[in-house]
């Protein structure tokens, strides 16, 4: 079982993010940081999204309080501070790997 929390991700991020855990680290030059920095939507749109993509991510991530934590001081912060939050966490482990994820839940949270 993966162990997934959206403070390693990116991206994200975000996507959000979305701590996602093993694989290669994330260049931020190799993925579009955007649509998690410039994002509008807020944490409950942001769960709900990841909720309908990934139940068993949402799940872990509902058990990290630092993570909802990350999130909610993400989706407060200006774009600048954005972008680089976002940069620190594509470039963890994992992030790579999640990208996806958080990509599909910053593409889909204005839905909900």
């Amino acid at each position: 079982m993966r162990t997934v929390s959206l403070t390693r991700f990116a991206v994200g991020i975000c996507g959000l993010a979305l701590s996602l855990t093993a694989g290669a680290g994330l260049a931020s030059a190799d993925r579009d940081l955007s649509p998690f920095v410039n994002t509008t939507c807020n944490y409950g749109q942001v769960m709900s999204a990841l909720q309908a993509a990934d139940p068993q991510a949402a799940e872990q991530f509902n058990a990290s309080p630092e993570s909802g934590s990350f999130l909610r001081q993400f989706l407060a912060a200006p774009p600048s501070q954005r972008q680089q939050m976002a940069q620190m966490l594509a470039s963890q482990p994992g992030a790579d790997e999640q990208f996806g994820l958080v990509q599909r839940v910053f593409a889909t949270c204005n839905n909900y």
